[in-house]
């Protein structure tokens, strides 16, 4: 096994920096992982630029596949798991022994949570290796993980983040009936994997909103995934609801970045008595001419989404052995190297054919 790990460092927004980091003794019930792929999404992009600002230099990269390469006894007997089992990693680690970790909530556990998060944790916190974009990350005792069917390689593998979010913000959450009809704002690789959920759980309708020439493309790819697309700079999304699916949203997803005003577009599509799941993040924009009594007078249900539970996850990598539709899905696959990764966070926020699947190896192995 190697001594040292590859890595790159956010040290500032815009700047990815190469550094070799050593691999020091593992701690009880822990293990060293050598990542195979990282998906990329929108958080990667924000904290590039800097409209996530976080503070000190950090590994980035939090949608991590990859084989075990080296364990202690403790892990190997707790996990179940051995050298060479690939795994893809839960963003956030859990105690397993607080309240809300016992409830199943494991992404709220106050031991842990957004402090020592893979892709967020700073490089001095030791051993520093927490997140993707490096040839090895940290698995300690607290880490989940789930097994990887045979039948997924690693960068399709890495789908599960964005496929078990869509599960749990579509299904799980809102508690999604057959025949229910949901709208999903925002077409990302989170808002179709929200389409393919919803449509597998027998949704009846799903419409996806995007908006201008930007998300042409993913509407399209929307709606091959069987939703309804509505450009939201040219139709009004209540009235396709309206007619044609004979009434507003039971269910409503929003997944957009930056976005304030998706938030009272979303209240606005659901029905009386529905559930309008809040996802996206919406950084420091401020939300104006928002009025309380919207949620009054519909009587609505809105949840706060933060991240993803281990029974999505391990729900998405059975359904993605399954189905391939989002696996199909165009990828653009970089080296983990300084300018290709920068290059490539630039194009997915504001090139005219940003990427729909980004996703970052270690190696210079491309698709």
């Amino acid at each position: 096994m190697a001594a040292t790990a590859d890595a790159l460092v956010l040290t500032e927004p815009g700047h990815l920096e190469a550094r070799t980091l050593p691999l020091p003794p593992l701690e009880p019930g822990a293990a060293w992982l050598r990542v195979e792929a990282c998906g990329l999404c929108g958080t990667d992009h924000e904290q590039f630029s800097g409209a996530l600002p976080m503070g000190a230099p950090f590994i980035p990269g939090h949608e991590i596949v990859g084989t075990i390469e080296r364990l202690t006894d403790e892990a190997r007997s707790a996990r179940g798991l051995d050298v060479g089992d690939r795994v893809a990693v839960e963003v956030f680690q859990a105690c397993g022994r607080c309240p809300d970790c016992r409830r199943g909530a494991t992404m709220l556990c106050p031991h842990h949570g957004l402090r020592d998060m893979y892709g967020g944790t700073p490089v001095d916190v030791a051993p520093g290796l927490w997140g993707g974009y490096a040839t090895h990350t940290v698995l300690p005792a607290d880490a989940r993980v789930h097994r990887v069917p045979a039948s997924l390689d690693p960068v399709d593998a890495t789908l599960f983040n964005p496929l078990g979010a869509g599960l749990r913000w579509a299904v799980t959450l809102p508690g999604l009936t057959a025949g229910a009809v949901v709208a999903v704002l925002g077409p990302g690789i989170r808002g179709l994997s929200a389409v393919v959920a919803a449509r597998h759980a027998d949704a009846a309708f799903v419409l996806l909103t995007g908006a201008g020439p930007r998300d042409e493309h993913r509407l399209a790819l929307g709606q091959a995934l069987g939703a309804h697309p509505v450009d939201v700079t040219t139709e009004d999304p209540v009235a396709v609801l309206r007619r044609d699916a004979g009434q507003l949203a039971d269910v409503v997803v929003d997944v957009t970045a930056a976005a304030p005003e998706a938030f009272t577009q979303a209240l606005a599509l659901a029905r009386p008595g529905g559930t309008v799941v809040v996802a996206g993040t919406r950084g420091t924009a401020a939300l104006e001419r928002f009025n309380p009594d919207w949620l009054v007078f519909k009587e609505l249900r809105v949840l706060g989404a933060r991240g993803v539970d281990g029974a999505a996850y391990a729900d998405a990598l059975r359904l993605l052995a399954d189905d391939d539709r989002l696996a199909r899905l165009p990828a653009r696959v970089v080296a983990a190297e300084p300018d290709a990764v920068a290059d490539l966070l630039g194009d997915m926020a504001q090139a005219p054919d940003r990427p729909v699947r980004a996703v970052v190896v270690p190696d210079a192995a491309t698709r």
